[in-house]
Order: C-alpha cells, then sequence, then structure tokens
C-alpha cells in the first residue's frame, strides 16, 4: 500500500468546490445535492419490480411514470462521480481502504449501528425536507436563501451540542 499524502489545503479545496458548485449551476442548471439522485435510484430500481406501482403514485412517475426513465438525469450522473471520484482519489493519494473508524469505547457493531441509524434519520429528513444537507448548504446558500442559511448556522449549533455528550467515545 502506497504511503499517504497530506491532505489539500481547506481553503483551496473551499475554492474548487466553489468552482465545482458554480459548474453544476452553468452545466445542469442545478446545484449540488445527493437526495434528487438517490431518489431517482430508488425509482429506477422500483421500476424494474413494480413498474404498474411507479406509474399510479404521482411522486414516482414524475421521476419514472410511464417511458420516463428514471436513471437518465443530471444528478444521477454527479451522484455516480460523486462516488468514482472519491474512490479515485482515494487510490491516488493513498487512503483507500476497508476500515470502521471508530472511538476505543465503543464496538464495531455499536459503531455500525449508530452510524445506519443516524443515516436512515439524516435520509428520512432530506426527503421530508425535500432536498439533503448539501444541496441546502452549498446549493442554497451559494444563492443567498436565507432558509438555507438559517439552515447551516442549526446544522452547527446542533453538531457541537451533540459533540460534548458523544465526545466520550472517541476518547
Amino acid at each position: 500500500m502506497k504511503p499517504e499524502k497530506p491532505y489539500i489545503n481547506p481553503y483551496l479545496a473551499g475554492t474548487l468546490l466553489g468552482v465545482v458548485l458554480f459548474a453544476a449551476f452553468f452545466v445542469t442548471g442545478n446545484g449540488l445535492g445527493a437526495s434528487a439522485a438517490t431518489s431517482r435510484v430508488q425509482v429506477g430500481i422500483l421500476d424494474v419490480f413494480a413498474p404498474a406501482h411507479v406509474d399510479r403514485v404521482g411522486y414516482f412517475a414524475e421521476m419514472g411514470g410511464g417511458s420516463r426513465n428514471a436513471f437518465v438525469h443530471s444528478s444521477v450522473l454527479m451522484l455516480l462521480g460523486t462516488i468514482l471520484g472519491g474512490a479515485l482519489s482515494g487510490f491516488i493519494n493513498g487512503r483507500f481502504k476497508f476500515e470502521t473508524r471508530k472511538g476505543p469505547q465503543i464496538s464495531v457493531g455499536l459503531r455500525l449501528t449508530l452510524a445506519f441509524l443516524g443515516g436512515a434519520i439524516m435520509a428520512y429528513g432530506a426527503r421530508f425536507a425535500r432536498g439533503c444537507t448539501s444541496g441546502q448548504a452549498l446549493s442554497g446558500g451559494a444563492v443567498l436563501s436565507v432558509g438555507s442559511w438559517a439552515f447551516m448556522f442549526a446544522v452547527f449549533a446542533g453538531a457541537y451540542a451533540l459533540a460534548y455528550f458523544i465526545r466520550k467515545l472517541w476518547n
């Protein structure tokens, strides 16, 4: 395994993220976010097994009903590019490995259980809010949406408040 390279300068990374966000708006007309793509993938898979159900439910039909293909959308390509780009970056920089990152006070099973539970809650929240945190923070914040900025302040405040209580699991 190759040695790990140092992480990119955070100011350069932020600048590059801004360039990618601008390019996403310019090329696709949409910002960055993952929940739209995951919804389309879910509808595309459901359409294989229950096409009549997809045609009957309006929310599903908009994405994949009738002759529509839920997979043919820029958000699905962006999700695929995110996964492949992350894996490629891990390989190039010597960080690609299968591991469970956890503190010494928690078992692997509990760590995976908590990660799955947190992911399920976030996924439900993203669908309920009709958008994910990355889309809300990056895309909404970039167009100076007051709701997006309020959301991000609330996310950071909540994260700092919760970190106080769970930090003992990582020390």
